[in-house]
């Protein structure tokens, strides 16, 4: 399928039709059906796993966790208690499940009784998995941003799409528990309540310099190649990976060789949110430029992290709105327009350790204060109703119906913020073509779309990925 009729298909979708997958597991119609419990295999055990991806989906009845997954087999074991713990606990009942433990993903993949995995695995180790868990038919549950660069994303959008995977991005602002409000701005901004849209202001913080470079030894219970995965071979340090004690925020978020920086870490909730009030899920920005500053532009740096710090990212798009986004405004999306604004953000974080959400005031407010008591009538545009996105994940397996944060609507929030990131490098206005996917005449902003994967963590290298490109 071209990519131009791949959108098209999409974009039918996005008004509200149905795309029924091509592929679909067998475990739907087995024993180890929907309509009785969906069997989940976690792939990663950290702090994002233990504090929301794992409570949040066990909550359901019709959920339950068999296996897990991780690297570290101290964050490996550590899973497996906090599973089995957490059945015993809101179960009532010792023994509800032996929590099956794997070092290596692709073992728990050939389990012909796992029905859907979550990935919770850090920003570079995305790609494999998902990839490989939509060829072995198993629905997904990943966490954001969907990929490091654009190339790889597109490559997981395509093959998600082609197999039919049920596939959900963690983008939490999409559902209305805990947080109801983006859904109602999103839908007063379609409708009108504030005129015509003209501008939006995303407000989001940089990352600290620091972090200390110097090597140690790799902990014996740690697979530190297979952690790298695709990326390059560089010294272990603790700080570079995650904390060997506890579950406190990892550096590798401030690793550009692992991660964007803040510009994917929480720019791909609050761009997706404004993605989805100005109606441009399925495309992009046509201009982008930025400035930022990185520790490493300070010649006397010797820290570790070298993710972006402050920085200011100014994309128009093709309806004419343009979207500044900076951690010069509070932390939240403000949709500005002729005849009023409305702001919206969180209030507060998902996990503790995360940054400050910085909101003074009222999570949700307008120019007017009455708009926030309109309703949205019969015959006006209604978003898409997601209870809360594990539990929408899980309902979407069954009916094999289209998720409310999809694969190619999770790739297009991932391209905008990863394009921010190029147009941080580069001294210059960028034009984007949002069809193609590319810039328009800029061979050194396009070759920063991709990156080299290292031997053997190759896509092509992937067993069976031949079958179905």
């Amino acid at each position: 399928m071209s990519r131009r009729n791949y959108l098209k298909t999409t974009l039918a979708g996005a008004t509200g039709l149905f795309m029924f997958p091509t592929i679909v597991p067998s475990s739907v119609f087995g024993k180890n059906a929907p309509s009785n419990k969906i069997n989940i295999g976690q792939i990663g055990f950290g702090r994002i796993a233990q504090s929301h991806n794992l409570p949040r989906t066990m909550v359901n009845d019709e959920a339950r966790v068999i296996a897990v997954c991780d690297v570290d087999t101290n964050r490996m074991r550590k899973g497996k208690q906090f599973i089995e713990n957490w059945y015993s606990e809101n179960k009532d009942r010792d023994n509800y499940v032996d929590v099956r433990m794997y070092a290596n993903y692709r073992e728990l993949l050939a389990q012909q009784d796992i029905d859907a995995v979550i990935i919770s695995t850090p920003d570079h180790a995305h790609l494999m998995p998902c990839i490989e868990a939509s060829i072995a038919g198993k629905d997904i549950y990943m966490e954001k941003p969907m990929s490091l660069t654009v190339e790889d994303g597109r490559v997981m959008s395509d093959i998600l799409h082609r197999n039919g995977t049920v596939f959900q991005l963690g983008s939490q602002q999409r559902s209305i528990n805990p947080w109801f409000q983006f859904k109602r701005a999103c839908e007063f901004v379609r409708n009108g309540r504030i005129g015509s849209l003209h501008t939006i202001k995303v407000g989001l913080p940089g990352d600290p310099p620091g972090g200390d470079p110097a090597p140690m030894p790799v902990p014996d219970h740690f697979n530190y190649d297979a952690w790298l995965g695709t990326t390059p071979q560089v010294p272990y340090t603790e700080q570079r990976v995650h904390p060997q004690n506890d579950f406190s925020r990892p550096g590798w978020l401030r690793c550009e060789q692992f991660s964007a920086g803040m510009i994917t870490g929480w720019g791909t909730h609050h761009i997706d949110t404004a993605h989805w009030g100005m109606g441009t899920e399925y495309t992009g920005p046509v201009e982008i430029e930025a400035e930022a500053h990185f520790p490493t532009e300070d010649p006397d740096y010797k820290g570790l992290w070298d993710v972006h710090g402050d920085f200011r990212v100014e994309a128009k798009y093709a309806n004419s709105v343009t979207m500044i986004v900076s951690g010069e405004f509070p932390n939240g999306i403000r949709f500005e327009g002729e005849g009023g604004w409305v702001f919206v953000s969180r209030g507060s974080a998902v996990t503790d350790d995360e940054p400050d959400p910085g909101d003074t005031e009222a999570p949700f407010r307008a120019s007017n204060p009455a708009l926030l008591r309109s309703e949205i009538g019969p015959d006006e545009i209604h978003l898409p109703e997601s209870e809360e996105q594990h539990k929408s994940w899980l309902e979407c397996i069954k009916s094999r119906k289209r998720t409310v944060a999809p694969p190619e609507v999770a790739h297009r929030s991932c391209t905008t913020c990863l394009i921010s990131h190029i147009a941080m490098k580069l001294p210059r206005k960028l034009y984007w073509d949002p069809l193609n996917e590319r810039f328009r005449n800029d061979d050194e902003a396009n070759a920063m779309l991709s990156r080299s994967h290292r031997y053997p963590y190759k896509i092509n290298m992937i067993p069976g990925l031949k079958k179905i490109r």
